[in-house]
């Protein structure tokens, strides 16, 4: 079996978010097993494909990180977007993905850009949780319960200056249904080439902070339109030596996120 390890929401090799994507297969391979390759492959995640037999452009995808199988990975879906696309060669105007939080959608918008339409998250704006400042190192202006925690804050230098106490924010986040992990995000200043500058700290996946993104940035696009103007949203993830690009609308009940790829590994799975 061929596999790509691919730079996600990347303008260039070594940015973004690493994703491998294995050529899409006719079945789906035992769970034990798709878990142990990404563990293997220890990359942001594992992208599993199996072609569907009522269309050439229609496939299952599924993610694993080093840990567990999530049940949405907005990288890892542009990053086989981009294996299908510009790898395999496959010559669709879309390309339907059936996974565990619905149907998405990838169209290629340029060569080496892509847009991903997911369904939009469900959100609500809750209580500041006890515990959550003191775990953050920081106090939040709004904090939101989504499929991820997700705490806003007023002040954007110091996103870059969070040192959370990650076992406490697994804990926090668990009990609010966030899957243990926590998105923060604060308005860029007047003037940065980007609208919103956020990072993204991932204990219930198994790593400490992740890359870059896609599913978290489906949940601050409804949340964070309202306050921009028209247009697209531009994010940047500000992941400490790395960093990532995403740009998001809100297309009625759908996000729209859109971001670069590049390859930077084409390898042979002797399995």
């Amino acid at each position: 079996m061929r596999q790509w390890t691919i730079d996600a929401f990347a303008a260039g090799p070594f940015l973004g978010n690493a994703a491998c994507v294995v050529e899409p297969l006719d079945e789906w391979p035992p769970d034990a097993r798709m878990q142990a390759l990404a563990a293997e492959n220890a990359a942001g995640a594992t992208a599993f494909l199996v072609r569907r037999p009522s269309s050439p452009s229609r496939f299952g995808l599924r993610w694993f990180t080093i840990a567990t199988e999530v049940p949405l990975c907005g990288h890892a879906s542009l990053a086989a977007a981009h294996a299908l696309l510009a790898e395999l060669g496959l010559d669709h105007p879309a390309l339907e993905f059936e996974t565990a939080s619905g149907e998405l959608v990838a169209t290629r918008v340029a060569d080496d850009r892509y847009e991903l339409s997911f369904p939009r998250p469900p959100a609500r704006r809750i209580d500041t949780p006890p515990g959550l400042a003191e775990a953050l190192g920081a106090e939040p202006a709004e904090v939101w319960a989504a499929p991820y925690l997700v705490a806003l804050l007023d002040d954007p230098d110091a996103i870059g200056r969070l040192r959370p106490r990650l076992s406490e924010v697994r804990r926090i986040s668990e009990g609010l249904g966030g899957q243990g992990n926590l998105g923060v995000a604060a308005l860029a200043p007047p003037g940065a080439p980007h609208h919103v500058v956020d990072r993204f700290f991932a204990p219930g996946y198994g790593f400490p902070e992740d890359p870059a993104t896609g599913s978290f940035h489906a949940i601050l696009v409804p949340i964070l339109t309202p306050r921009l103007p028209s247009g697209p949203i531009r994010f940047r993830q500000a992941y400490p030596g790395r960093g990532a690009d995403l740009e998001g609308r809100l297309d009625g009940d759908r996000v729209r996120l859109r971001g670069q790829a590049v390859t930077v590994i084409d390898s042979r799975l002797r399995l």
